[in-house]
């Protein structure tokens, strides 16, 4: 008789989603992004992603996402934090605002998309109850700029980086989808960021190729 594959009791999972899955317009303007960035740093382009964390202890399964707070509308999406999108005057819209959330039972809404997924970081279950205790206090800079003077932007990268960092998770089992670029890795590892919240321990850096 076929034996039921085993669903570890704790994990700590990776997905990487093509940057605008299921919006147009999204997809549209990071194309635009990468071409003039690329051109400005005189290499080929890359294809851009942007990643959540999925988190399963127990029996419970938790998402872990940074998202624009318009685009879902469930009442019990585990929202821990707000910020804004462009600039702290435009975040008095809520259009110019996202949320981080720890979504109990949550889903992403475009995973049928991921690339690569799910990379499974570790199924130590302290690992993975501290990444959960970590999400409320992600900091809420503002989105796609770069406050921290880091060289980097902030934005859902900068979370599920920050995130594994501070839990002691190596930088180094996150590998990008060949061909692509993960734009603001490197400001969720800098000590900057590290440091903002209360307690911080020293991170090292690491910075993986094409990211």
């Amino acid at each position: 008789m076929p034996t039921a594959v085993e669903i570890p009791a704790s994990a700590v999972d990776l997905y990487w989603l093509p940057l605008g899955a299921g919006g147009h317009s999204v997809r549209f303007n990071g194309l635009v992004f990468e071409a003039i960035a690329a051109g400005l740093r005189h290499r080929t382009r890359c294809d851009l992603y942007h990643s959540a964390l999925v988190v399963r202890l127990g029996s419970d399964r938790y998402i872990i996402e940074m998202a624009p707070v318009w685009n879902e509308h469930a009442s019990d999406r585990g929202v821990v934090g707000e910020g804004a999108v462009g600039s702290r005057r435009l975040g008095r819209l809520r259009m110019f605002r996202y949320e981080i959330r720890r979504w109990r039972g949550g889903r992403i809404p475009d995973i049928a998309e991921a690339v690569d997924s799910p990379q499974r970081l570790t199924e130590d279950p302290a690992v993975a109850r501290q990444v959960l205790d970590l999400v409320p206090s992600v900091p809420t800079l503002v989105w796609g700029r770069d406050e921290l003077h880091t060289g980097d932007m902030w934005n859902s990268n900068s979370v599920t980086a920050w995130l594994l960092a501070r839990a002691g998770i190596d930088p180094t089992l996150v590998a990008v989808p060949a061909g692509g670029r993960a734009p603001g890795w490197t400001a969720g590892c800098d000590p900057r960021g590290l440091a903002l919240d209360t307690g911080a321990r020293p991170v090292a850096v690491y910075v993986p190729r094409h990211l």
